[in-house]
């Protein structure tokens, strides 16, 4: 595996695993790196409608330009269901995700943040599986589509 990793980075033969010496570590650090990319820039705080607006460009990003960064991140994640040591280090990333959105929902309005922020991380989860690797994936939804159904979504969370 690490030779394929420093073939595929263009790296000198051995440099991957200078930095990661077995099969676990260098997935660590894989997922670390995802987890980095993943982080999301700074959101607008306060009304339902501008982070509609925010979040469906997020989707729409993630599943266009950002298409390969998610597959690697489910590949991950299935990966993480197997190996207990790569599991922590993926839940701490989701963690702070999670917390992230539920402070937005919370500036957006909302009863119960923790909860909400649960039901909208699913619900993206979902649009982007489906518009990546499930079924949806023939005919993703535009940003007009998904700026709508977030907004819909988000009236269901939020006054």
């Amino acid at each position: 595996m690490h030779c394929a990793v420093d073939r595929a980075a263009a790296l000198q033969p051995g440099s991957t695993s200078y930095y990661a010496r077995t099969r676990s570590a260098l997935l660590e650090l894989a997922i670390a790196r995802i987890a980095e990319l993943d982080d999301p820039e700074a959101a607008p705080p306060g009304e339902s409608g501008r982070l509609a607006g925010y979040l469906a460009r997020f989707l729409h990003t993630t599943m266009t330009k950002g298409r390969s960064q998610l597959i690697a991140r489910y590949e991950f994640a299935l990966e993480a269901t197997r190996r207990p040591e790569l599991r922590e280090i993926y839940d701490r990333s989701g963690l702070r995700f999670r917390e992230t959105c539920a402070a937005l929902l919370a500036d957006a309005g909302s009863a119960d943040p923790p909860r909400h922020a649960r039901m909208l991380i699913a619900w993206c989860d979902g649009i982007l599986f489906d518009s990546v690797a499930g079924a949806g994936a023939a005919r993703r939804p535009g940003l007009k589509e998904l700026e709508r159904s977030t907004r819909e979504f988000l009236a269901a969370l939020t006054p």
